[in-house]
């Protein structure tokens, strides 16, 4: 089990940036991919991004496409979101996760299932006023 914090959020206008961290107890480059997801008020939680620690790839929403960035840093044991051209709907409690078992097929669709991941933080709220 590996522990998750999360940081970084906040409360901005539209069209300006966050960058949120998520820093794990251990490496995490022994996780086989993290991500990112969101939960806003009355909502499910629904996928935001993913990187997949073999070969760096990353997985993106198309709501979020374009304008946000998932990258990670094996060193410090810390996966980012950078988050730029902010709109009010991306308004949500921001949660990072960890999964370690290796996806098949659809990647894109694997880590975008909640039940891919195994732990998950306590999530950081950001909140983005028009």
């Amino acid at each position: 089990q590996v522990q998750l914090v999360e940081s970084g959020g906040g409360l901005v206008q539209a069209g300006a940036s966050l960058r949120l961290s998520c820093a794990a107890s251990r490496r995490t480059s022994s996780s086989y991919a993290m991500g990112w997801f969101r939960q806003a008020p009355g909502k499910e939680r629904e996928f935001v991004a993913a990187i997949q620690w073999r070969g760096d790839s990353t997985y993106y929403a198309d709501s979020v496409k374009g304008r946000f960035t998932i990258s990670g840093d094996n060193a410090k044991n810390t996966v980012y979101l950078q988050m730029n051209s902010l709109k009010p709907e991306d308004t949500a409690v921001y949660y990072c996760a960890s999964g370690n078992s290796r996806a098949y097929g659809d990647v894109w669709y694997e880590l975008s299932r909640r039940s891919f991941y195994d732990d998950w933080g306590q999530g950081t709220q950001v909140t983005v006023s028009s």
